[in-house]
């Protein structure tokens, strides 16, 4: 599987392949030519209202994955999008979230790998 993560404001590399940002906002602060976004998968991030939930809160972490996951194997439109991009080489799923370690790009990963993408 050829999927790497970065934040959206870690600088841009040549090493990134395709640059999908999974977030259904748009970062603040940044320009598109300053993201290096190559593709914005919105619809592919959770729901506003399981975002507002979370709020990035990392007691209710457990529980966003296993929601957002539902709402990955409910989203086969968008998920197929991914994964024609994921099929034309290296993708490097692209976030917005400070925390590195409670934040959707990670449990979209893990989701991707689990369904042997």
């Amino acid at each position: 599987m050829k999927i790497k993560m970065k934040r959206v404001y870690e600088r841009p590399e040549k090493g990134d392949g395709n640059r999908i940002l999974v977030d259904r906002l748009w970062p603040r602060g940044l320009t598109k030519e300053k993201a290096e976004i190559d593709l914005w998968l919105k619809d592919v991030a959770p729901s506003t209202e399981l975002r507002k939930w979370f709020g990035h809160d990392p007691g209710k972490w457990e529980e966003f994955q296993g929601r957002y996951r539902k709402e990955l194997e409910d989203n086969k439109e968008n998920i197929a999008a991914l994964k024609a991009q994921i099929k034309k080489g290296l993708v490097t799923l692209v976030y917005g979230a400070k925390d590195e370690e409670h934040n959707e790009a990670i449990v979209l990963k893990k989701w991707l790998s689990d369904n042997s993408i």
